[in-house]
């Protein structure tokens, strides 16, 4: 465990439980989780913060995964995250299940320092999927919340870029929280978790707007160009990735396409409303195939790992896919699979990571 500081019995009580404290004074998230992983020494690393627990079912997930030989053909893992909000768990208005990557081989990530905030890992290639929740404790009172959100608002207009026009400022007070508001309410179905769902979500928006109000009133050169969450970079490192869409009779052969581009190097996961006996791949049923049902199963392989292109296989998802945001179409855009071979498309985005890092 490293400590940066901490005023309570928590060194104590660690050095009780058995654990290793090191104490390291505080630089940033990034530095500090790197100055972790230097001294680990297990083959495998389960990173965890202060207020965060491993569930009953995430524990036994975390044991049979590396158990099996997926361990050996995975390098990360990623695991649902719940946060804990005024004493009750949030849905929809946190995006759960808002996967993130804790667990990963020793030796094959770093966290990037260039980031306050945000510096979480991103996959180079197949991402294995765990079980069980991983809970995040948030405030447990609405003057800790108000005071979190101010606080992480602070964070993230330090490295807000410096070549950010007034442009920019206004669309991220004015229209990306009524924006996020209607996506987290709405699409996401926030309005289930209640009031404490209609207060995240608030103070969510209420911060991105703060962001940039503390922006414009400072004024002042950041230190660096360091991306923030308004302009996350998503470095196309490792293997392409695609993701399928298809619906009833079209899920076989949207299987067969993504198998041929798995042989050839990709990571490939299908999005369908049927669950096939025998898939060699991950397939993410949706009950129904509808819009927000697709949304909403999109975003989820995207948290897993964001994908170069979506590959649509049926005239109905085809349409749904024209209206989906930008991002969720995938960085490279949408494949049709009657024109494109699985092969040559894996080859070209292979080819297209080697020669530009980011999009």
């Amino acid at each position: 465990m490293v400590d940066s500081g901490s005023s309570d019995a928590t060194r104590e009580i660690a050095r009780e439980a058995g654990a290793t404290v090191i104490e390291n004074p505080w630089t940033s998230f990034a530095a500090q989780r790197n100055f972790a992983l230097d001294r680990a020494r297990c083959d495998w690393i389960l990173e965890l913060d202060a207020d965060e627990r491993v569930t009953l079912e995430l524990q036994v997930s975390l044991g049979d995964f590396l158990a099996t030989p997926a361990s050996k053909e995975h390098d990360i893992a990623a695991m649902p995250i719940r946060q804990i909000f005024l004493g009750r768990p949030l849905a929809g208005s946190a995006r759960y299940p808002d996967y993130r990557h804790r667990l990963f081989r020793r030796g094959s990530y770093r966290h990037d320092e260039t980031r306050n905030v945000h510096e979480g890992l991103t996959p180079r290639g197949p991402v294995w999927m765990l079980e069980g929740d991983l809970h995040h404790l948030l405030a447990t009172s609405a003057r800790e919340a108000a005071g979190d959100a101010v606080r992480y608002a602070r964070l993230e207009a330090e490295q807000v870029a410096v070549e950010r026009s007034l442009r920019a400022a206004l669309v991220g007070i004015v229209l990306r929280p009524p924006t996020k508001f209607f996506t987290r309410m709405f699409v996401f179905r926030g309005w289930r978790d209640g009031w404490r769902g209609w207060l995240k979500i608030w103070l969510d928006c209420t911060s991105d707007a703060l962001v940039w109000t503390t922006y414009l009133r400072s004024r002042r050169k950041p230190e660096s160009t360091r991306p923030g969450h308004f302009a996350i970079e998503h470095r196309l490192d490792g293997s392409p990735r695609l993701v399928g869409l298809a619906s009833g009779a079209e899920t076989e052969r949207a299987l067969a396409w993504l198998e041929a581009a798995r042989d050839v190097g990709a990571d490939v996961a299908l999005v369908s409303n049927e669950q096939p006996r025998k898939a060699q791949l991950r397939v993410r049923r949706v009950g129904r195939l509808t819009p927000l049902g697709i949304l909403r199963a999109l975003d989820q392989e995207w948290q897993l790992r964001p994908y170069d292109a979506l590959a649509v296989f049926t005239g109905r998802p085809r349409v749904v896919a024209r209206m989906l945001p930008r991002r969720l179409r995938g960085l490279r855009g949408v494949i049709d699979p009657e024109r494109t071979d699985p092969g040559e498309s894996a080859t070209h985005l292979a080819r297209l990571r080697r020669g530009g890092g980011s999009s």
